[in-house]
């Protein structure tokens, strides 16, 4: 973040609050929720009051993000998505425009204000015993088996050949080399590796764009949306299924209701098989990637995504023909979107999906995701997505550290009532199926009877 980016938040309205001795004003939350649309959006942030109508559309999260908390108070996901809270702190100074009267309460919406205040101490505990520092080796081995497993893929070519069977071979390492890749980009995009973020950025561009050929700029604007607001509709896009799909138990009978019929939905977990992890990586998200980084000039985006593309067809070209090399590339990305489907969504499309319902950090977080049991190989696998729920409270933390934080949240969670949730491997995979089964049969209901 540049400090040239930070300025340009108050504008006018701070002018408009400012008194004649030169101190800024004071609000109550009723004032602040007036302030929510495009255009005119303040957030609460540690009580301080924050005009981001302008400065939404410099941030380096993206615009939607900062959006999606106006009129609320944002102070948990601030700390949530900063590592380094007195630089960001600075640059949000020329924002500030007052705060919340002294009568008011530090969280909107009746939270529980003990809740909030114990989970925020819980950060702190982890902070302080060192939860949230990186071991530098656990991701140099990663990005290592990353770049053998591709290198294995070569040598297989260059001493069995093209055939069949070696064919295949060959597309199972790098279906892995990719999915693995895919959960180190990760890492580097939620800045949970480097104490300097810029490393983080830097080697983000590298692993998703030259190891992977797509765009850290569409990662980052769509992903941190799904993790500031998950599973709520409008404001994850994870949860906008194009009318393919309707999950959760509220949009399945809104659907009925309205007798919106894009697709066969009581029949929807069965297609799910057909055009949901087959098709996700391959056709959606390869065509919405390439329009993002044209129609928003991420120029620097795409030299690293043509990088990939460069790479992969003077490599594979060596031994297929330029046919053959796009079928492979093809077959990878097929495999690779099967994977990545099913860890994904095995954590959230299960849990409840609904509306905005203004829940504090932990309880919105508890209600849209789930943990899966821990293993060497579910760790490996997921990418340590497996500790979903840690994950999701805590994005910057590095992931080989979610085991150490598990179960404090667990007992955090016990003590006031909030279901933690754990699954295994297997029963979360069948998870996804029937609750596309049960939101069908709510569509299907609401459709013929409503």
């Amino acid at each position: 973040m540049n400090p040239e980016q930070s300025m340009g938040g108050g504008g006018q309205q701070t002018d408009r609050i400012a008194g004649t001795n030169g101190r800024f004003g004071t609000y109550t939350w009723e004032e602040v929720q007036k302030h929510t649309k495009s255009g005119d959006q303040w957030i609460v942030v540690e009580r301080k009051v924050y005009n981001v109508s302008q400065w939404v559309k410099r941030h380096p999260g993206g615009l939607r993000i900062i959006g999606h908390y106006a009129g609320e108070d944002a102070t948990d996901a601030f700390h949530a998505f900063h590592p380094n809270i007195q630089l960001v702190r600075k640059y949000m100074k020329p924002l500030l425009i007052g705060e919340l009267e002294a009568s008011e309460p530090s969280q909107d919406r009746q939270k529980n204000g003990a809740l909030v205040e114990d989970f925020r101490a819980l950060r702190e505990r982890l902070e302080a015993e060192g939860c949230f520092k990186t071991q530098p080796l656990f991701f140099i081995l990663h990005l290592g088996h990353i770049l053998l497993l591709e290198a294995i893929a070569l040598m297989l070519l260059w001493y069995f050949g093209t055939g069949w069977i070696n064919t295949a071979i060959v597309s199972v390492i790098l279906a892995t080399a990719q999915s693995q890749a895919g959960w180190l980009q990760h890492d580097f995009g939620h800045l949970s590796v480097f104490k300097n973020s810029r490393w983080d950025h830097l080697l983000h561009k590298f692993v998703i764009g030259h190891l992977k050929g797509a765009s850290a700029g569409w990662w980052n604007h769509r992903h941190f949306q799904h993790h500031a607001k998950p599973n709520i509709f409008k404001k994850d896009p994870d949860v906008n299924m194009l009318n393919a799909f309707v999950v959760g138990n509220v949009q399945p009978v809104e659907y009925g209701v309205k007798k919106i019929k894009t697709l066969p939905y009581n029949h929807q977990h069965k297609y799910f098989f057909f055009i949901g992890p087959p098709l996700l990586i391959p056709v959606y998200f390869q065509f919405q990637i390439i329009q993002n980084m044209i129609t928003h000039g991420l120029w620097v985006d795409l030299m690293w995504c043509i990088s990939y593309y460069v790479r992969y067809f003077l490599c594979y070209t060596q031994f297929y023909s330029v046919l053959w090399a796009v079928l492979l590339f093809n077959i990878v990305r097929f495999m690779e979107s099967h994977w990545f489907v099913w860890v994904t969504q095995m954590s959230h499309i299960p849990m409840d999906i609904d509306y905005e319902k203004h829940q504090d950090w932990l309880n919105m977080q508890l209600d849209a995701t789930c943990n899966i049991e821990q293993s060497f190989f579910n760790d490996w696998f997921s990418g340590h997505l497996n500790f979903q729920i840690e994950h999701h409270l805590f994005p910057t933390m590095p992931r080989h550290n979610y085991w150490r934080a598990a179960p404090r949240v667990r007992a955090l969670c016990d003590k006031y009532g909030v279901k933690y949730q754990e699954k295994g491997l297997y029963e979360a995979f069948v998870d996804i199926v029937r609750s596309l089964e049960k939101s069908g049969e709510l569509w299907l209901d609401a459709y013929l009877n409503k």
